[in-house]
């Protein structure tokens, strides 16, 4: 308890101390938060291509396996990323469908969550999908990941 006015409170200098110290550790929290944040986001964009390649893969493994019916001139890939969510009717007695996925993943560095979509027939650096079927996904985001590389080169 302050026995007189004189005694309480704090004085300039130990305020701009104080401020002085909060404001060196604020400059060093905003940078790192910033670098956690982007690895979150990295990290979510690698699961979300490693899910819907997963999903890729095993509906053209039950084409390749015959479960999947396709036409003569088709690759076995989906025609869109939509078809593994509906899902598909498999060659079998019971009349079973399947589907390979809950939900198509945003990607979350795109600023739409929109995939850049390959197909079968393209070039493997295209960035203009040739509409037959979907063979591989990447971001179409043009930003650069903490490792160097591009989101779209992943």
């Amino acid at each position: 308890m302050c026995m007189t006015n004189k005694n309480c409170g704090f004085t300039l200098i130990e305020m701009m101390a104080t401020l002085a110290i909060i404001s060196i550790l604020a400059t060093g929290i905003v940078p790192l938060s910033q670098v956690v944040y982007k690895r979150t986001k990295e990290l979510e964009l690698r699961n979300n291509l490693r899910v819907i390649r997963t999903a890729l893969d095993q509906y053209k493994k039950l084409v390749d396996q015959k479960i999947i019916p396709k036409s003569a001139a088709a690759s076995g890939y989906p025609e869109t990323l939509e078809i593994l969510v509906t899902g598909v009717d498999l060659q079998s007695a019971r009349g079973e469908k399947k589907k390979f996925l809950r939900r198509i993943p945003k990607d979350p560095v795109s600023e739409d969550g929109e995939w850049g979509l390959r197909s079968y027939a393209d070039n493997p650096d295209s960035t203009i999908w040739g509409g037959q079927d979907v063979y591989d996904i990447y971001s179409v985001s043009d930003k650069q990941a903490l490792d160097g590389t591009f989101y779209k080169d992943w």
